[in-house]
């Protein structure tokens, strides 16, 4: 079922009108979750046109790119991260010519595309997937997969003890074309989801041919999906404990941070490099520490790594300060840029996670933790919606939850839903301008009370969240000292404080940070740029509120 563009032709390298080199070492990226960003033909789920109507709000708002979660064909097991054709937009989300014209609008207005790539593995509804069960054991298409007999008398036990990322085996036994019980196959997550067998040259050359696919049609780079696991140890060797295991784990697993990986980006690596632009591609790379994280980013390899420890760190000035300083190492040492990232798609909103139980407090710490990420040297993400100060929505009922690991667990705990529900646009009832008509489906509800948090209602609000994002965006983009760089100084602070200073030879910065609830007073660092809360800055000392972020110019 691959599309095809008509009428167009591939993109050659895209013009910007002030091209900064190396773009992706400062970069401020928007993560589009595209079922839940805008809904532009009222059936409840936002799509590509959706995505296009909203780029002069990217625009404005101040990102320089926009990464798309997938919008691949794909029978949504796993919210697209089952991707039956690479080629290929799912009708949901509209066309491959919505895609193009989406690059081609982008680009006009200065943004860069980065979309998601999955490459551990596929759908099984993917054409390789469903030749290979009709074929049955000794099929050419099974090798490009893991298939294997099963263990016991009769093959009914799974080849070894690995367990999916979603609860339960990470095996499932297929019948084979006669009926009969057969050989297993694994997936690391969900049933529907076979992973790749990245020892058979015909993956590697798949794959190669995807991310051509995309460059030619204009595309600036990729994130890449479970970047960590492609590669499983030879052999498939058991893990050896009972230890449900997670995707950021401490423990060595023989199926992922396997070192054979880093010889696939190498060849991404050049294939990247072969077109204009500076197209780029970003690691999702769960590895015990940002040490081997690192090694993904070598010269040779790619480009960025999401930085898992700093999002799992928790309000702690100490912790923080620890993480910041074994990123800034790490990425040095390979000449990368550091990545710093608050949410995404597949953890609770850090509105909601910062608050302990308390709204306000919630939001206080967000616009804190907020300026705290972007003050530092490298790039940062912002997870749609996170600019209107959007929580959790943790009363979802069940009968509309989707998330897979929901259907393998316990329920509710760890469910990826609440932070999926589509975002509001405008209006005072659901579902708030997401779609066209009002009152409208939408394909996860939203909180009655996201009335008050609509981009309507923020908009011109000096007192917004919005608009302290777009403050926030506009200072980091015009300081010399903010943005791509290599280290930071930390000052002297009262107890509860992060202080830190950056410098460049057209000017300096200063951030602090008060971690306690209650205000501090510490000696005045320079000019006020930005603050979280009402701060009066004085000649000698000011008063830090408590749970605030201040920006100086120093």
């Amino acid at each position: 079922m691959t599309q095809h563009v008509t009428d167009t032709v591939a993109h050659e390298a895209p013009a910007f009108a002030s091209p900064r080199r190396e773009w992706w070492r400062d970069a401020v990226i928007y993560q589009v979750y595209p079922r839940s960003f805008a809904d532009s033909d009222g059936d409840g789920i936002g799509d590509l046109p959706g995505i296009r109507a909203g780029l002069p709000y990217l625009k404005e708002l101040g990102v320089d790119a926009v990464w798309l979660s997938p919008f691949y064909a794909s029978p949504q097991a796993d919210g697209g991260y089952d991707v039956a054709d690479y080629r290929a937009v799912d009708p949901m989300f509209g066309t491959l010519t919505d895609a193009y014209d989406l690059v081609r609008d982008a680009h006009a207005l200065g943004l860069r595309i980065i979309v998601d790539l999955v490459p551990n593995h596929c759908s099984d509804q993917h054409e390789w997937f469903k030749q290979a069960l009709r074929e049955g054991p000794g099929s050419p298409l099974r090798d490009r997969f893991h298939f294997r007999p099963g263990k016991g008398e009769n093959g009914e036990l799974p080849p070894n003890d690995w367990e999916s990322i979603f609860g339960g085996p990470a095996w499932t036994r297929v019948a084979e074309p006669d009926g009969t019980p057969g050989e297993w196959y694994l997936h690391l997550f969900a049933p529907e989801q076979p992973d790749f067998n990245w020892d058979h040259p015909a993956v590697h050359d798949e794959f190669r041919s995807i991310l051509r696919f995309w460059l030619d049609l204009g595309v600036d780079g990729f994130r890449v999906d479970v970047a960590h696991g492609l590669v499983k140890a030879p052999g498939l060797p058991d893990v050896g404990h009972d230890e449900q295991v997670k995707l950021l784990g401490t423990r060595p697993v023989p199926y992922f941070d396997q070192d054979g990986v880093h010889d696939i980006y190498r060849g991404w690596r050049r294939i990247l490099d072969e077109y204009g632009g500076e197209r780029v591609a970003v690691a999702e790379a769960w590895t015990p520490t940002v040490e081997r994280s690192a090694l993904y980013l070598r010269p040779d390899e790619l480009h960025q790594a999401f930085n898992f420890d700093y999002l799992g760190t928790g309000w702690d000035p100490a912790g923080l300060r620890e993480v910041i300083d074994r990123s800034l190492r790490a990425v040095n040492a390979v000449h990368a840029p550091a990545t710093w990232v608050l949410s995404n798609h597949d953890v609770v909103r850090h509105a909601t996670r910062l608050a302990e139980g308390d709204p306000e407090r919630g939001l206080r710490r967000a616009r804190a933790a907020t300026l705290l990420m972007l003050g530092l040297p490298g790039s940062a993400y912002i997870y749609q919606g996170e600019e209107l100060g959007l929580p959790e929505v943790v009363d979802l009922p069940d009968e509309v939850r989707q998330d897979p690991a929901f259907f393998r667990t316990t329920g509710q705990d760890g469910t990826r839903d609440g932070c999926r529900v589509p975002i509001p646009w405008s209006g005072q009832v659901p579902p708030f301008g997401f779609g066209p008509v009002e009152g409208g489906p939408s394909w996860l509800p939203q909180p009655a009370e996201w009335k008050d948090l609509t981009v309507e209602a923020q908009k011109g609000d000096a007192a917004s969240t919005l608009e302290f994002y777009r403050r926030a965006l506009a200072v980091r983009r015009e300081h010399p000292a903010l943005g791509a760089g290599r280290q930071i100084t930390w000052l002297d602070a009262p107890e509860g404080v992060l202080a830190f200073r950056r410098d460049s030879d057209r000017g300096s910065f200063v951030c602090t940070v008060n971690f306690a609830a209650e205000p501090v007073t510490l000696a005045t660092p320079g000019t006020l740029l930005l603050a979280g809360a009402e701060v009066r800055p004085g000649a000698g000392e000011t008063v830090l509120p408590g749970e605030c972020a201040v920006w100086w110019a120093a």
